[in-house]
């Protein structure tokens, strides 16, 4: 089997769960799907954007970068979105401005102030070469679900403890406002990884109801982005506007010994 028609294949099936569950859900609109490219090669994408996939993610600034520029030169990926879902350094945020649509893992203060400064010198950037300026960068708070919490001193950062991701759900109205108040950027929503071992029916819906209180603060700030190849369906379940999900589409990671 060529590796297209693999491709394909999965891709049709996790269409199916995601309709399947939508129907379970009484849902009749579309989430956003990005498959997750990591550890696979640039002609993946190509070959998933002849699929019709517009959204693919990444976690690793260097292994996107790469990607996306060799996407940039590829007549077959015009008008793919790329997506930062990994966790991010700030002194990365100048490189991730210049591919990433959205950046799912905002979670200190820090971050946002490097995004944002990274975003000016980009538009600038852009303005000198005599080209187009970019939309605002995306930005979902990643919200950290796990029942253990975050460390104090950590949270009161807006930062998190290592291996570990997203903010605690008590400082994310404080961290939401600085991305408002930010210049170029958009506060999208929420984006969570349910805890391991733990059941992602009730962390998604935990997540739901965050959801619902910071719309209530900031009515444009409606995705969610949550669900993998492992837990698309309750994730859709509560609301899911966005799915991550990355070996159901392009099968075992590579074996980078």
């Amino acid at each position: 089997m060529d590796r297209q028609t693999e491709l394909s294949g999965n891709l049709q099936a996790v269409r199916q769960r995601v309709t399947a569950a939508l129907d379970t859900a009484g849902r009749d609109d579309s989430p956003t799907l990005i498959v997750v490219t990591k550890f696979f090669p640039a002609s993946d994408v190509a070959a998933l954007a002849e699929l019709g996939v517009r959204d693919v993610g990444e976690n690793r600034d260097q292994e996107a970068s790469s990607k996306a520029a060799q996407a940039a030169d590829d007549p077959r990926c015009q008008g793919l979105r790329w997506h930062y879902v990994g966790q991010l350094q700030s002194n990365k945020a100048k490189s991730v401005v210049r591919y990433a649509a959205a950046v799912h893992s905002i979670d200190r203060g820090s971050l946002v102030k490097a995004l944002d400064k990274a975003m000016t010198v980009e538009q600038q950037r852009r303005a000198g070469d005599g080209a187009a300026p970019r939309d605002n960068l995306q930005c979902f708070i990643q919200v950290n679900l796990d029942p253990a919490g975050v460390d104090d001193d950590e949270a009161r950062q807006g930062g998190h403890p290592a291996g570990r991701g997203g903010v605690d759900p008590v400082h994310l109205h404080q961290l939401a406002a600085r991305i408002d108040g930010a210049e170029h950027l958009d506060l999208a929503g929420v984006m969570a990884v349910a805890p391991l071992g733990g059941d992602p029916d009730e962390a998604f819906e935990t997540l739901a109801g965050i959801s619902a209180g910071l719309r209530a603060r900031y009515p444009a700030a409606r995705a969610i982005s949550a669900g993998m190849s492992s837990d698309l369906e309750p994730a859709l379940n509560h609301g899911a506007t966005h799915l991550r999900v990355g070996s159901d589409v392009l099968g075992q990671r590579p074996d980078l010994r």
